[in-house]
């Protein structure tokens, strides 16, 4: 009885002790989740008013470059361009010339709405379009014109017109093509403060939600605003302020984002109602408090079957462990809490879990493996080149009119590119990729051996799309040509044929050079199963690394397997066949 009533209190501890700590746990989960929940709306309500500004920032920018492309458009005009060349070399425009002018200029009225009038002043200020005698120093003061003259050619924008606050105004330094870019004359354009005007609200939302948006020149002049209770001196505060701060504006509090324009230097400022951002919150915090209770309740379930478990009987982790010994590594679902029986069960769980940590180690070790072997021979075949060199080469050998020679550095270049680039799907590509890199390299050592080096290229069409691993036949053609036609006096042949037996394509690279004998093609053989053949020499390349590379992408059995054949006759030459499957192996 007294260790029925023991047992029973310590069921009853751990039961409270279970409750005891879900309840830390959910206090402490439900605080955090909801500090990063309410931070987390915060924040993205900011991105959204700064995508806002963005958007809105985007618009104006729209709009001062369709007038920038026009503008340049007039500015770069032929005949604009001699007028002001004539003057500067003391040739003044007639005032025939002048009445010339008008369909030049109205361009930019003609295409954009809101231009109010688009003046041409000569390098000394004198007007030539409209027809007067006003002077641009009597339209702006003299930095304007500096500020201007220093963009050498770039629009600038200066905001509202000190004769006409209903505008804004831009001048543009016209530079002169045929003197050197030097000052000719300028442009000055006349804008509707109204075009600049950003109406309604950017992120679509209610007008009750809608943001006030106000657009500052860089001297902190009002623009345009969507709101006319904002006053200037308002603006003013408000721009001095950081970003992201929050104002207050009469009962209102906003939170301010800026964003100044790289093109015009002025500064878009878009207010959000605060009440907007923390919208929500409160429903958070209810939605965390019923989750709160919730989980209570299934916590203090969830920890009254727990406590039950302590009555589970030992035989049952016998039982498990017996298991074992017939190669079961599972761990024990049905466990005892008694003390000594958790530390068995804890320690019998711990080694399954170590051997099968040891089992998976095993395995990716040697997947690891496979890939680390597979990247250090492709690494091989993966020179750097120096692709802006060749560029340059290519484009002064033809302006030297070596054509020939040109085609052969943008075969060279197309050869290294194919070769550096990683190729897709793991290492493969398909065979039109493939015999197109060998085409290449044979233009190339056509260069070199000329009539020596003969070659044809027999493949299908239809077997174009067969997949195979990268820089795979490239090794054998030259294989063939370094130790095949280099060594002959007369003309030597490279055929490479490509022919379907079954489910396997075969690729057959062959060549009438020297060959071997006997001797040194059963020490090729028997060094290629062994593994210990070294590449070529010069190319990096060889036999080897080819069948290597045949045993990591197509590493199945019988058809899914590669079979390389190599036969020689000395003095008649060597033949090389490749057999892989027509749906390719498998990729690492």
């Amino acid at each position: 009885m007294l260790s029925r009533l023991k047992l029973n209190t310590l069921r009853n501890q751990m039961l409270l002790g279970f409750l005891a700590v879900m309840l830390i746990i959910l206090t402490f989960v439900g605080g955090i989740t909801f500090h990063s929940v309410s931070t987390m709306l915060k924040n993205n309500a900011e991105k959204h008013i700064q995508q806002t500004a963005i958007q809105a920032n985007g618009r104006l920018e729209g709009i001062i470059e369709q007038i920038n492309s026009l503008t340049t458009l007039v500015s770069t005009n032929e005949y604009i361009q001699h007028l002001l060349l004539r003057d500067i070399e003391g040739q003044p425009a007639t005032f025939a010339e002048r009445q010339a002018l008008p369909p030049i200029i109205n361009l930019v009225q003609l295409y954009t709405d809101g231009i109010k009038s688009v003046e041409l002043y000569k390098n000394d200020g004198a007007r030539l379009y409209p027809l007067d005698g006003s002077s641009l120093r009597d339209k702006v003061p003299e930095d304007w014109i500096k500020l201007a003259t220093g963009k050498k050619g770039g629009l600038v924008w200066f905001g509202i017109d000190p004769l006409d606050t209903t505008s804004v105004l831009a001048i543009r330094q016209i530079s002169l093509i045929d003197r050197h870019f030097s000052t000719g004359g300028y442009l000055l354009i006349r804008s509707d403060r109204s075009k600049f005007a950003l109406k309604g609200s950017l992120s679509g939302e209610g007008e009750e939600d809608a943001e006030t948006v106000l657009l500052l020149g860089s001297d902190g002049q009002f623009i345009t605003s969507n709101d006319d209770t904002i006053s200037q001196k308002t603006a003013a505060t408000l721009l001095e302020g950081a970003n992201d701060h929050v104002a207050s504006i009469g009962n209102h509090s906003f939170i301010v984002v800026k964003q100044r324009s790289s093109v015009t230097g002025w500064t878009l400022l878009i207010l959000t109602p605060v009440n907007v951002i923390t919208k929500g919150i409160s429903v958070l915090r209810t939605t965390i408090v019923v989750s709160a209770i919730m989980g209570t309740l299934l916590f203090t379930l969830l920890s009254f079957f727990l406590s039950t478990l302590i009555t589970r009987p030992v035989f049952k982790l016998i039982k498990a462990m017996r298991d074992t010994r017939l190669g079961i590594l599972k761990p024990i679902d049905n466990v005892s809490f008694t003390m000594e029986i958790q530390e068995l069960n804890y320690s019998y769980n711990k080694m399954v879990d170590n051997i099968n940590e040891l089992i998976q180690l095993v395995y990716e070790k040697e997947v690891s493996r496979s890939h680390t072997e597979l990247k250090a021979l492709q690494a091989q075949i993966n020179p750097h080149f120096l692709f802006n060199s060749l560029d340059v080469l290519h484009w002064s050998l033809l302006e030297k009119d070596e054509d020939q020679l040109a085609g052969y550095v943008v075969a060279m270049s197309d050869l290294f590119r194919y070769t550096i680039t990683g190729a897709s799907k793991g290492g493969w590509v398909t065979l039109r990729d493939e015999l197109e890199h060998v085409k290449r390299y044979l233009l190339i050592m056509k260069m070199r051996f000329e009539d020596r080096l003969v070659w044809e290229i027999e493949a299908p069409p239809e077997f174009g799309e067969v997949e195979l691993p990268r820089l795979l036949l490239q090794p054998l053609v030259e294989n063939a040509i370094l130790h095949g036609v280099e060594s002959k006096i007369e003309p030597g042949l490279v055929k490479l044929t490509v022919t379907r037996d079954g489910e396997r394509i075969v690729i057959m690279v062959e060549d009438d050079g020297v060959g071997m004998d006997e001797e040194k093609l059963r020490t090729l053989l028997e060094g290629l199963d062994s593994g210990k053949v070294s590449s070529s020499k010069d190319s990096g390349l060889g036999i080897a690394n080819v069948q290597k590379r045949l045993q990591l992408f197509f590493s199945g059995k019988n058809e899914q397997s590669a079979v390389m054949a190599i036969d020689s006759r000395k003095g008649q030459g060597t033949r090389i066949s490749i057999q892989i499957p027509v749906r390719g192996g498998r990729t690492l």
